[in-house]
């Protein structure tokens, strides 16, 4: 028995718990890890499932059919992803009953378990831009690039995302007079902490860390992805074409132009110095579709993730 999640498991691997009650007295510490993934593949499953269910309309293709096959598919797919590190919450379980149990260290790697924190904040905050209430940002799953990796474009933690993210920032947020944390929060809210940035087809980034759509005024790349905007009360999905960048650099550059460029964002940009009012006027304006739109940025600015990924970016200031 392996202490992780097989590769070659099949999403039946879910309901074949009773073996591993079997084998905890003869090999408790590798029980433990795997009942730990069983139980984050479970969990990912039903959150799979919630998200299919929270589409708004079928499809052309839609059938029973159809639905049962995907739902094999969402199985399997959970099984898929909590291998490895997961999103944090089977290395979260293990660190707590190790404790519990006495197998050794606890939660004592405080570290690991803010990543692991991290990594499930990230993938709520993703959701929460995504699913009802969701704004106008893509919803297409995102696709490793095949191709030579000429900057980092997949940021693991949230803290990953601030640092690499942060003198981007800290640029942009110069030009417009605002807080750095701003424009990062709602970049994260954009795109789930950098994890989730729209592709092209082929897999290369769009670097679109806002979610600029690409209307008649944008003369660079584009892509086109599934949306769900909120329009007459209700959350539709659309078709709508976003711009792409070369460099996440250039995505913070049209931000501000775009911003600086528009005047029904003026009152935004006036009310610059006050991070909140800042976020405010800017959902106010019609950012976003997303009601809660600038409830979700600023929840993000005052969270601990933005507070602790900001004061490691300080320390290693301080360090240079």
């Amino acid at each position: 028995m392996t202490s992780s999640l097989s590769s070659a498991s099949l999403y039946t691997d879910l309901q074949s718990l009773e073996g591993v009650r079997h084998r905890a007295d003869s090999n408790p510490e590798e029980t433990l890890r795997f009942a730990a993934q069983q139980f984050e593949a479970l969990f990912l499953q039903m959150m799979l499932k919630s998200a299919r269910d929270a589409k708004l309309d079928d499809g052309l293709f839609d059938s029973e059919q159809t639905d049962f096959y995907q739902d094999l598919h969402d199985k399997q797919m959970a099984i898929n992803l909590a291998q490895g590190q997961g999103i944090g919450i089977a290395e979260l379980l293990v660190q707590q009953l190790r404790s519990d149990q006495g197998l050794g260290k606890g939660m004592e790697n405080t570290s690991a378990q803010a990543a692991a924190v991290d990594r499930i904040r990230t993938l709520r905050d993703y959701l929460d831009a995504r699913l009802p209430s969701a704004s106008h940002v893509a919803v297409e799953s995102p696709m490793m690039a095949s191709g030579p990796v000429v900057q980092k474009t997949v940021l693991a933690t949230a803290e990953d995302f601030v640092k690499t993210l942060w003198p981007q920032a800290r640029q942009a947020a110069d030009k417009l007079g605002v807080d750095p944390a701003v424009l990062l929060a709602q970049a994260a809210l954009e795109t789930g902490w950098g994890r989730f940035v729209s592709r092209h087809e082929d897999g290369r980034s769009s670097y679109n860390l806002f979610n600029i759509k690409a209307d008649a005024r944008w003369g660079g790349e584009r892509i086109s992805v599934d949306t769900q905007e909120f329009r007459n009360g209700a959350f539709a999905r659309e078709r709508a074409q976003f711009r792409a960048y070369d460099s996440f650099a250039d995505s913070f550059d049209d931000y501000v132009n775009f911003l600086q460029n528009s005047t029904r964002y003026r009152p935004a940009l006036d009310s610059a110095t006050d991070s909140h009012r800042f976020v405010s006027e800017l959902a106010r304006a019609g950012y976003a579709t997303d009601p809660d739109y600038a409830e979700k940025i600023i929840g993000i600015i005052d969270g601990e993730p933005m507070a602790r990924s900001l004061s490691a970016v300080s320390a290693g200031r301080d360090a240079d």
